[in-house]
């Protein structure tokens, strides 16, 4: 493959028989390299930033149709790919009833009644499950969607634990749930020799790489930016959120979306604790996030947290292309998707127009992902006649924008630690941010001696225009005061988020898990 080759179904250099095709590869769901921005921004910049280490990607994705061309080239030092799809479309099985294993079901009934009472799994409990997909003392991918064990075992279990009473909606979402399980398992059994593994999620990623660890004993890393049940609860929520609660905004929400959605959250809780007791390390990007993934299931001593850092020389230019003034522009830079609530900052850039006539509203990223929201968004901008003043520019090169904005906005209801606040802070722009995430630390700090450095914008509640207008204004208004502000941000970037950090931290954890005294992999 030449040097910034962009990926196929399956690529690989060549390597001497018994070798490894890579050091580490990364196991990725539904991002790197087909979805631009956020963690693929990520994995492009640790590939990067480590250019001595052999990367393999293996990317899972929904269906084929979900992802259009890659969005990024890899580096020279992508030495194997592979592209993965959950529902195969392209590969369906032709319908052919038969008995089926029944002794097989009855062994799995079993297993997911000791789900229903306990937390973990036994590391021969998951063993023993993982090595029941496919082969013919098992349960293979025809069995379970085709067979007469199959229909009863599903039956059974719609009849006395099911309480809603479509079982339609019963019967297609354990097919749903369950088939994508046989192709990790073919991904697992086809993928070369790799010295380590690195999920950058739980889910179906995290699930694969417990899944390898247990079979071939290869060295087996989880990094989370978001929590990945935290996410899907919002995804399933149809972005609904509880304002008393920001940052745990759908702890609450499991009672209440029924019991198909109930039973989709209950499975990925469990594919999350059965990564989380085979990784180790399991990183999150701050500490907010450690002590949830700790509440769900991650033993606290293979925790650790690594922030995400910003390449500072990157940005030198850009801080030095800023005016000499305060433009009243505000950006949000992001996705245009319901999870970023754009809909509240173009709400609040109406109570803002009221008191700044001259303040303008960029919203800036894709628009491909949802139209439907898009939509939504830019109609909502002309029914509130706000066409002067709010801008959608659709994607960018941050580089470009970041020197003419005054504020940089985040109205997310959910965030990890988002690339975007260092970026702005690394471009002289003060940020205001729902409190989210890790926003509140990146804007207040995190430990008494960051505090010191002072706030480097404002945290606003979720969902409030009014809040977020008004915080604005107050830093719009306030010359000394956004100074001051941009001055902390600068600090903080400089003395917590340089890249430079994140890569020492991730070549270490690396060079642990490739020790060749402890490099067992198969």
């Amino acid at each position: 493959m030449p040097d910034g080759a962009a990926p196929r179904e399956r690529m690989s250099r060549p390597a001497a028989a018994g070798d490894a095709v890579a050091d580490v590869a990364l196991l990725l769901e539904g991002t790197y390299p087909y979805v631009r921005g956020g963690v693929s921004a990520w994995v492009h910049q640790i590939i990067g930033g480590l250019p001595d280490i052999r990367f393999a990607v293996v990317f899972i994705g929904g269906e084929r149709g979900m992802y259009g061309p890659p969005q990024y080239p890899f580096p020279p030092n992508v030495t194997h790919a592979e592209t993965h799809y959950l529902l195969r479309a392209d590969r369906p099985l032709r319908p052919a009833g038969h008995k089926g294993n029944r002794p097989a079901f009855s062994d799995m009934a079993e297993l997911h009644a000791h789900m229903r009472q306990s937390a973990a799994l036994s590391d021969a409990q998951m063993s023993d499950a993982f090595a029941r997909l496919g082969p013919a003392m098992g349960i293979d991918e025809r069995d379970f969607l085709y067979s007469e064990a199959s229909w009863d075992y599903i039956t059974q279990q719609y009849r006395e634990h099911c309480t809603e009473p479509s079982f339609i909606d019963y019967f297609w979402t354990v097919r749903a749930m369950h088939a994508p399980l046989f192709t990790l398992a073919d991904i697992a059994a086809g993928l070369p020799r790799v010295r380590t593994l690195h999920a950058i999620s739980t889910g179906y990623a995290g699930l694969l790489g417990a899944m390898l660890h247990l079979r071939r004993d290869i060295p087996f890393l989880l990094t989370e930016h978001g929590i990945y049940t935290k996410e899907r609860k919002i995804d399933l929520a149809q972005a609904t959120w509880i304002r008393d609660h920001n940052d745990d905004v759908c702890n609450t929400l499991h009672d209440e979306m029924g019991y198909i959605r109930g039973l989709w959250i209950r499975f990925y809780e469990q594919i999350g604790r059965m990564a989380y007791s085979q990784a180790s390390p399991i990183v999150s990007l701050y500490e907010g996030n450690r002590l949830r993934q700790i509440a769900d299931g991650a033993p606290p001593d293979r925790t650790r947290v690594v922030p995400n850092g910003i390449d500072l020389r990157r940005y030198a230019a850009v801080l030095e292309a800023r005016p000499a003034g305060i433009p009243p522009v505000l950006g949000l830079i992001g996705r245009v998707v319901p999870i970023k609530d754009i809909k509240t900052f173009i709400r609040a850039m109406q109570i803002l127009a009221n008191e700044r006539p001259d303040a303008q509203g960029w919203i800036v990223g894709p628009e491909d992902e949802d139209p439907a929201y898009v939509e939504e968004c830019r109609e909502l901008v002309a029914s509130l006649r706000l066409e002067r003043c709010v801008s959608f520019l659709g994607f960018r090169n941050v580089a470009d924008i970041l020197p003419q904005l005054g504020l940089m906005v985040l109205t997310s209801i959910s965030e990890a630690l988002p690339l975007v606040v260092l970026e702005a802070f690394a471009s002289g722009v003060p940020c205001l941010a729902t409190d989210v995430g890790s926003c509140r630390e990146l804007i207040e700090g995190s430990g008494a001696e960051d505090r010191a450095l002072g706030a480097a914008g404002s945290v606003v509640h979720i969902a409030d225009p009014e809040g977020t207008a008004h915080a604005a204004l107050a830093l719009l208004n306030d010359a000394d005061r956004w100074r001051a502000a941009q001055r902390a941000g600068l600090e903080r970037v400089r003395r917590y988020y340089d890249d430079r950090l994140m890569f020492a931290a991730y070549r270490d954890l690396y060079g642990q898990a490739l020790d060749p005294a402890t490099d067992s992999a198969s």
